[in-house]
Order: structure tokens, then sequence, then C-alpha cells
């Protein structure tokens, strides 16, 4: 009996209980610093962004009766600018403008992108490729690049912004869909659905878009970094947020004619902008290694 105990198979291991590898032992999803730090910074710029609806220390865009260029001090945190607003209140309210243009953008990308990428890994061979294909044509155009000519076209405004990086963003989220999707295809449970009858809709509703709804939720973090670069891009060169509006891209177009007199009106919002885009391509990176633990740091 205890020959047999010995030679039998050690019962495998439950998500999260202990197990030994290469000489380590793993304990499953741990602490993962990326997904930690990231998720913070992220959290951080949605509560700014909330708070901003309920309360700002100033009104944003008023012109106060106090001195322009004020570094920041007890009244004033961050300062005030050359037409004497508040520095700190428009990023308040920037970082509610950051977040709505990434959403939409996002969004857009999201709703067109992963029933494109589904559809081109069920489909035919011929009809996936030209989807495919299709795609890559699109994908040729960066996003700031679409974005100024939809700028040119329809006139600079944050709705055009957003859709337009949303468009670009399209081919993005469809390669991943897609890449996904093969996979589970090939599965044995997909081909069982297959016999069984059920339809394509289906199979794709219940099978396909459940596993590769973490690949979607990694790429939307990621692509969330790229719309806010984007949309700072866009208001810096003026074609983005107008003129009345908060946003941390015109902050910077404002504080160029200024960089010597009052250099902070450029850090912040660069600052800001930089913390924003690193936050979540932390958070996208910890996602990624949350959700799939094999690819977690060997």
């Amino acid at each position: 009996m205890t020959e047999a105990m010995q030679g039998a198979p050690a019962p495998a291991t439950r998500e999260g209980d202990a197990e030994e590898i290469g000489g380590k032992r793993h304990t499953g999803r741990g602490w993962n610093p990326s997904l930690i730090i990231g998720g913070s910074i992220v959290l951080a710029i949605v509560a700014l962004a909330l708070v901003s609806y309920v309360w700002t220390p100033w009104p944003p865009m008023r012109v106060l009766p106090t001195q322009p260029y004020q570094t920041p001090n007890a009244e004033h945190w961050l300062g005030t600018d050359r037409l004497r607003r508040d520095v700190f209140t428009q990023i308040l309210v920037g970082a509610r403008t950051t977040l709505y243009v990434g959403l939409v953008a996002v969004g857009v990308a999201a709703v067109a992108g992963v029933p494109l990428g589904i559809l081109a890994a069920m489909s035919p061979g011929w009809f996936g490729q030209l989807i495919m294909r299709t795609n890559d044509v699109l994908l040729a155009f960066p996003a700031l690049l679409l974005a100024i000519m939809f700028a040119a076209l329809y006139g600079g405004s944050t709705r055009v912004a957003m859709i337009a990086i949303g468009i670009a963003t399209i081919p993005a989220f469809a390669r991943i869909t897609r890449s996904g999707a093969l996979g589970v295809m090939a599965s044995e449970y997909v081909v069982a659905a297959r016999a069984a009858g059920r339809s394509g809709l289906g199979i794709a509703v219940r099978h396909v878009l459940p596993n590769v709804a973490g690949l979607v939720i990694v790429q939307a973090s990621v692509s969330f970094a790229i719309a806010i670069l984007a949309e700072a891009a866009l208001a810096y060169l003026g074609l983005g947020t107008p003129t009345g509006q908060a946003s941390w891209g015109r902050m910077l177009l404002e504080s160029q004619t200024t960089l010597r007199q009052a250099p902070h009106l450029a850090l912040i919002p660069g600052a800001a902008i930089a913390l924003s885009v690193l936050g979540f391509n932390l958070f996208g990176d910890g996602l990624r290694d949350w959700l799939d633990p094999k690819l977690e740091r060997r």
C-alpha cells in the first residue's frame, strides 16, 4: 500500500495553493506590484475627477482678483497662470476631461473591434482574411495622425478627438480578440458545441466572448493610456479640447510662452499626463499577470 501511494501522482494544486516550481515556492496569485501601484494611480485620478464634480477651490475658468504667475502657496495650492486662474482647479477639472476622453475612445474601439475580431476568427478563410487586411490598412494610420485629419475636416473639439482616437484604436482590439478567439475555437468544448448544433452567435456569446474578456480588459487599459496621450497632444496642437474648457494638454499649450517666467505651469500638467500614462500602463501589465499567472516573472 505504501509503494502504491508512493507511485501515485500528487494531487493537483488548486489556484492559490502553494506549489513547488523550479525549487521555489509559489503561492498562486500573490502580491502584484504593478497592479497595486498602477491601480492606486488610476484610483487617484478617478478620485480627482469625481471630486471636481462636487468641489473645486475656485471656479475653473474664472479670472481671479489676484496676481498672475503665482507659485504654489496656501491660497492657491499650485499657483495661478498668466490669466490669473487657479492651477489646482484646472488640474481637477482636467482629470475629468482626460477620463471622459479615454472612456469614450476605448468604448468606441472595444464596441467595434471585439465583434470584428470574433467574426474574423469564426468566419471562413477568405472573409476572415478580408476583415484582417482591412484592419491592417486602418492600423497603418497612427491615432494622432487620424485625429489630426478628423480635426481638419470637422474642426477641433473634444468629441471629434474622442471619435478619431477610438477609430484608430479599433485594429488593436480586433487583432487581440481574434488571437484569443482562434485559441478558443480550437478547444474541445467549442467542437462539442458545434457538433450539438449550436449556432455561431451562440458559440460566440457563450464560449468565445467570456474567454477573451481578460485580453480585452488588458488591451483597454493600455489603450486608455494611448488615448490620454493623444488627447493631450491634440489639445497642445490646438485641435482637441477648445478654449474655455480645462484640459491638461491645453494647459501645456498655454504655458509654452511662459516657460522661463513660470516653469511650474508646464511642469504640473506635464507631470499629471506622465503619471496618468504610467498608471494605466502599470495597471495593464498588472492585470495581464493577474489574469494569466503563467505570465508571472519566473
